[in-house]
């Protein structure tokens, strides 16, 4: 397979070898000196949780007070 360099430095990767890894959108580039490496991302569970809160509408504004209650002596 063969992929080009646009002088945007942009790669459109294969469909064979993107439709791999279905429901990637991110992948970590690296290099080992003489290749270029790309891994996979899958969202991590942090970003489960950002999700979740923003579809509950919890604010950032809201999370000092969050903590204050969960640490009350009970």
């Amino acid at each position: 397979m063969l992929a080009k360099k646009t002088v945007k430095n942009q790669i459109t990767l294969p469909k064979a070898v993107v439709g791999r890894f279905a429901g990637v959108d991110y992948f970590e580039v690296s290099t080992d000196g003489t290749a270029i490496v790309l891994k996979p991302l899958r969202r991590s569970r942090a970003d489960e949780v950002r999700a979740k809160l923003s579809r509950l509408g919890v604010r950032t504004a809201d999370v000092p007070a969050a903590v204050k209650w969960a640490r009350k002596a009970r």
